[in-house]
């Protein structure tokens, strides 16, 4: 095997310049430098990146721990933070935990997934990964799910109360808000909602982000036709057809996630309400299937891939050490219009 040794005695220089090199370090000249690297592209040298990082008690590995891999959110956050590491030099170990496969969504909390968990993390610390980066199936708090001694970690779509991790999560509230201010500028006045369970951050989130909108734009909050789905198909199209039986229906409905969104227009469709032309629906998530929808479903996109890239970010500033690290990201959602929306009709 071609040594660093057997690459300056080539090239006629010393072992340390060829480590300049190889590191990008040093005041090489040019000449130099591109000498060199003839050298080491005509032996063919690989570098021993096994002896490198144990001699800089660093591996460039994190460990990434996936709640499920299955899950609609898991896969775009993984390719944002795979993007990042491959621009910067760095390598990813990935566990996923399959709490779907083995806990059912009845049963997904952060008790049930403590008790999966010492085993993945085990193994990925075992590893000699550098930091963590743990991806959850649903924006929950997942605390003293990896041990408070384990390496530097972030967490995504979760968080923790713990003071020492850092967290990279998308702005619930602020989506909502758009999403109905969006709506009131369509001209619609009587806009339901239909959450979903209100034990559940986003659901609050997003409720209040509602609530300001038609307080900031002077609208009467009328708790009526706020309903309280679980985030499943059949509780929006329950909902809507209590909303569309009422005296006075809403003109549109600002439903928490895009399933809930498809169930109330199969409502609409059961009763012979147009959408958009009689109501319309707004949903939360982007899911796939919302673009083959009739009609195409607008609604606000998370930003998976950016969460990812944000992430990787976060962590790889840790562990280089390199100035503050925002502790709490919120990134910006961004609205899919598509054509479940009108204006309302009295405009």
């Amino acid at each position: 095997m071609t040594s660093i040794k057997d690459i300056a005695q080539r090239a006629n220089v010393s072992t340390a310049t060829v480590s300049y090199v190889l590191n990008g370090t040093g005041n090489i000249s040019e000449k130099t430098r591109a000498r060199i690297l003839q050298v080491i592209e005509a032996m063919n040298y690989q570098p021993n990146h096994i002896a490198k990082s144990l001699k800089l008690k660093k591996t460039k590995t994190i460990g990434v721990v996936v709640e499920d891999v299955t899950s609609f959110n898991s896969a775009e956050i993984i390719d944002g933070i795979n993007e990042y590491a491959e621009d910067h030099g760095f390598s990813l170990l990935l566990t996923n935990m399959r709490v779907l496969k083995r806990l059912g969504n009845e049963r997904i909390d952060t008790e049930h997934v403590r008790q999966l968990a010492p085993s993945a993390i085990k193994e990925i610390l075992s590893k000699k990964v550098d930091g963590l980066i743990y991806i959850g199936i649903h924006t929950r708090d997942v605390t003293g799910i990896i041990p408070d001694n384990a390496l530097p970690t972030v967490y995504t779509y979760c968080y923790t109360t713990n003071e020492r991790d850092f967290f990279v999560n998308y702005n619930d509230h602020l989506a909502a808000y758009e999403a109905t201010t969006y709506l009131i500028r369509k001209g619609h006045r009587n806009i339901a909602v239909i959450s979903g369970l209100f034990n559940s951050n986003p659901s609050r989130e997003r409720f209040n982000g509602y609530y300001q909108a038609i307080m900031d734009n002077q609208l009467v909050f009328d708790p009526t036709i706020i309903k309280t789905g679980d985030w499943e198909f059949e509780s929006g199209r329950r909902f809507t057809a209590e909303l569309l039986g009422a005296d006075e229906p809403p003109t549109a409905i600002l439903a928490m996630n895009d399933i809930m969104a498809a169930g109330a227009m199969s409502a609409c469709a059961e009763q012979g309400v147009r959408v958009p032309d009689d109501i319309s629906i707004v949903g939360f998530d982007d899911r796939e299937f919302s673009s083959y929808l009739n009609p195409k479903l607008t609604t606000m996109r998370l930003p998976l891939h950016e969460m990812g890239v944000e992430a990787m970010r976060s962590l790889t500033d840790l562990l280089s050490q390199s100035g503050d690290v925002e502790k709490d990201k919120k990134l910006q959602c961004t609205l899919i219009e598509r054509n479940s929306v009108a204006p309302a009709k009295s405009c």
